[in-house]
Formats: structure tokens, C-alpha cells, sequence
């Protein structure tokens, strides 16, 4: 088994959602970086060393000493039940050399939560779990 951060990663966020550790929404311009920030400040208490991405990277963060990357995707809720967007990159368990996890946040919706607010629940999954198909392409769609 080659090495991983998943394990720790994991262990942050979900010990982060058990503690109650709000998401601090910076400003109401902010409608997707909320919740990659509350990922990234779980991150930095791990002491991964990591590359953020910018805007429509892929992956979100991408691990220095470990080939592994992390897909950030929140989602407000209630709201949508069944899908989540994914219109930079077609899901898949591993890219350029690396093995790609999901991380999946709920939270409550903006216009009802304020500038800080929960996470409800977390999922944190190899995206072989989305899509086991290697050989789909994957470049950036239009």
C-alpha cells in the first residue's frame, strides 16, 4: 500500500464537524469558497504540505509529499438532493499521476445561515467511488 494523508485528512474534517467548527463566510460575494476554506484551515492543522489550486483547477488541493488531491464540493441544504456540479472535470479516482478524493460538505444555505454556520454532514471518498473508468476523458469541458 503505498502512503496516503487520507486517513489524517479525514480524521480533521470529521472530528472538525463533530467539534462544531463553523464555516466563516468572508463575504456574500463568496459563493463557492466558503467551505474550501474551512477544508484548507483542515489541511493546515494536519501539517500536509499542499498546492491550492486557483479558480477551475483541478484538483482543488493538490498534496506535495503524497499523490494524492482533494475535489472540494459543497453544497447547501436543503437545496439539491441529487447531483452535484462538475463541469471542470468528469469524476474520476485518479488524474496526472495522482489519486483524487472527493470531499463533500452540506451546510445550510446562505440566505438562512448568516456569515458563520455548520457543516452538517461530510463525505470524503476515492473518486473511483464516482467513476471507476481510468480511460474517460477528462480534460476540461466547454
Amino acid at each position: 500500500m503505498k502512503p496516503t494523508k487520507v486517513y489524517d485528512v479525514f480524521k480533521r474534517v470529521s472530528e472538525a464537524v463533530l467539534d462544531g467548527v463553523l464555516i466563516r463566510q468572508v463575504s456574500k460575494m463568496d459563493k463557492e469558497f466558503h467551505f474550501q476554506n474551512w477544508f484548507e484551515a483542515r489541511l493546515k492543522s494536519s501539517k500536509v504540505l499542499y498546492d491550492k489550486g486557483g479558480r477551475n483547477s483541478y484538483p482543488d488541493f493538490a498534496l506535495v509529499k503524497f499523490t494524492e488531491g482533494y475535489e472540494i464540493k459543497g453544497l447547501a441544504w436543503p437545496g439539491r438532493e441529487s447531483s452535484y456540479d462538475s463541469n471542470s472535470q468528469v469524476p474520476t479516482g485518479f488524474h496526472n499521476g495522482r489519486d483524487i478524493f472527493y470531499v463533500f460538505g452540506r451546510y445550510p444555505p446562505a440566505d438562512e445561515a448568516g456569515d458563520e454556520y455548520p457543516v452538517i454532514d461530510i463525505v470524503l471518498c476515492h473518486g473511483d467511488f464516482l467513476n471507476a473508468d481510468h480511460n474517460t476523458d477528462t480534460r476540461t469541458r466547454a
